[in-house]
């Protein structure tokens, strides 16, 4: 595939005697990074106002820029205020401002990590950060505290304390593997990664989070390929925020990715500016599934410090379900979710369904607005179930059954489990109780 007028234009600005093999070339992409407002104007042969230099400059202190050529040349420059991929690459002011609520780790990561590299909020999968380096720095990113500090980097030894910690809880079944982005990591450390994971009996599943098929397609090599293969199952979720990154490029990386036999996600960020319309967002997931990426998050902003330039109501992501669910195939409508602050986790959030219900009907409404009914049984008792799981020798007499403690609502759910609420430390009125005891 030839290069465009603006990415022959760019490589030849960055070396007249690159070829269209070295702009394919991940590492040098890499290597010719643009981390400087000089090296920005001169290869989009563009010249800003003092005003947007004095702004630019001052945000790169304290939040840096580093935007491969291959996604700087899909800047559409006659309208870059305007454009997608610019105001998710160059830093904008904006950035500045830390609003109150604003945390610099609002999803509480570091505090639940109980081993280096590893965050563990859920009961059976754990995140485990193997890099800090990316191939962009996403004007968005909930990590902005972490990403390319040289003081973050982490070594060999502390992934293996990592793993250390996933091979020691045998409640753990999945494990994503996250930065950073760690297709950055060369071909034969990520391979050592895995293999150790694929070492741990009750590891069943690892995912990778990256962003290099939209930023960088060139990562997705054949080798890169291969090693994926050789560790399966292995899942991976891309980060396509706007169909414009749907480039030629990211179709050929995809598809290599699911010839490949690699199950595809994607996790999208609703962004002010950037996707939040219905018909965007439709355009996206339209683009996902026909290049055989399921829809998987569409995630609220963080609370990370300089993003709230970047933040809608909830009501524009609710709006944007309202009009995917029903008017498309329903693998096109991803999960609206909410990472709560203070490591809370996803919270999934929808438009209201049920309208009402009474002890044997309920009320429902579509997508068009039709209300109508389905009726309860009269009369419901669990198929051979006396509710005593401990002595279940009916529906739990499976091999490979999987019983662990139940927590959280589906505690009060279970019925061999005595809970009958579940009370915050913080409760005044228990605190009285115990002060009065």
């Amino acid at each position: 595939m030839p290069l465009s007028p603006t990415q022959e234009q760019i490589i030849n600005s960055i070396d007249n005697e690159a070829t269209s093999s070295h702009w394919k070339d991940w590492k040098w992409q890499m290597r010719n990074s643009i981390r400087d407002l000089d090296t920005f104007e001169t290869l989009l042969n563009i010249t800003l106002s003092p005003d947007q230099r004095n702004v630019f400059n001052e945000t790169v202190k304290k939040f840096p820029m580093s935007i491969t050529p291959y996604y700087l040349s899909l800047i559409n420059t006659s309208d870059m205020e305007n454009d997608p991929v610019f105001r998710q690459s160059v830093p904008s002011h904006h950035e500045l401002d830390i609003m109150k609520g604003d945390m610099a780790d609002p999803l509480h990561e570091d505090q639940d990590s109980p081993a280096p590299c590893v965050t563990h909020r859920y009961p059976d999968r754990v995140l485990l950060l193997v890099s800090n380096t990316c191939p962009m720095y996403c004007r968005h990113c909930t990590r902005k505290r972490k990403v390319g500090d040289q003081d973050t980097i982490p070594t060999k030894t502390s992934i293996s304390k990592g793993i250390d910690y996933i091979r020691s809880n045998p409640a753990i079944r999945d494990v994503l593997l996250s930065g950073g982005d760690p297709f950055l990591l060369p071909d034969d450390y990520l391979d050592w990664i895995l293999e150790e994971l694929r070492k741990i009996e009750h590891v069943e599943i690892i995912r990778i989070g990256t962003r290099t098929p939209v930023v960088l397609p060139y990562r997705i090599t054949p080798e890169l390929v291969q090693i994926l293969r050789k560790h399966q199952p292995v899942w991976v979720n891309t980060h396509f925020n706007h169909s414009r990154e749907m480039t030629q490029s990211a179709r050929n990386a995809l598809s290599m990715l699911a010839d490949g036999g690699i199950p595809l996600g994607n996790q999208t960020v609703l962004l002010s500016g950037i996707n939040d319309c219905p018909r965007i967002m439709k355009a996206l997931v339209h683009q996902l599934v026909k290049n055989r990426v399921r829809p998987y998050y569409l995630y609220q902003c963080d609370l990370s410090e300089g993003l709230s330039h970047f933040r809608t109501p909830v009501g524009k992501g609710i709006e944007i379900l309202e009009s995917l669910i029903g008017h498309t195939s329903g693998f096109c409508v991803p999960t609206y979710v909410i990472d709560a602050p203070g490591g809370g986790g996803k919270i999934p959030v929808m438009p209201n369904y049920l309208i009402s219900w009474s002890t044997n009907k309920v009320v429902l409404r579509n997508y068009e607005g039709v209300i109508t009914t389905y009726k309860e049984p009269d009369s419901y008792e669990p198929t051979f179930c006396d509710r005593n799981c401990d002595s279940c020798d009916l529906l739990l007499k499976l091999e490979d059954a999987d019983e662990t403690k139940a927590i959280g609502i589906e505690q009060l759910l279970s019925d061999h489990d005595q809970t009958i609420s579940l009370v915050p430390s913080s409760n005044a009125r228990h605190s009285r109780r115990k002060a009065e005891q």
